[in-house]
């Protein structure tokens, strides 16, 4: 075991964990960040998606010794009300079926518009393969990031 000084949704946050332990379950277990979800634990389907420095990034295969100074940002920081403009297009745009995948899906996107507010359609697609949706819920979720990078 180690403490580790995070910096989570801008606030400093000690743990006292393996250093290997995946940073999802750092969230999860230790400060009841429930919001990033476990989907597959191999970094392949994007429902673990957080942001670290504004980059999104798989949190199931990322261990906590790797993350030093780097700032976190999970869904329960990305808006405290839900009020991120990503966050309105998913409502507006009827995004969630079952809604499980859909944390991950929100932080992808608000990473990319983030670095790159006006994307391509191409752009989009790049940025969020690999996001998997068992719904089936593309083409709302392209719509909901193409309403966004147009205000």
């Amino acid at each position: 075991m180690a403490v580790f000084n995070l910096n989570v949704n801008g606030t400093k946050q000690k743990v006292d964990v393996d250093g290997a332990t995946p940073m999802l379950w750092v969230l999860r277990d230790q400060l009841k960040l429930t919001g990033t979800k476990y989907g597959c634990g191999i970094a392949q389907c994007g429902a673990c998606t957080i942001h670290l420095n504004g980059v999104a990034t798989r949190s199931c295969i990322l261990p906590v010794s790797s993350i030093g100074s780097k700032a976190i940002t999970t869904i329960e920081g990305l808006s405290e009300l839900g009020e991120h403009p990503v966050q309105k297009a998913w409502i507006e745009h009827n995004v969630a079926q079952c809604g499980y995948c859909q944390n991950g899906q929100i932080m992808a996107a608000a990473a990319l518009l983030k670095n790159n507010s006006k994307p391509s359609e191409e752009q989009i697609e790049t940025a969020m393969k690999g996001n998997i949706c068992r719904c089936g819920t593309y083409v709302r979720i392209k719509e909901a990031i193409k309403s966004v990078s147009r205000t």
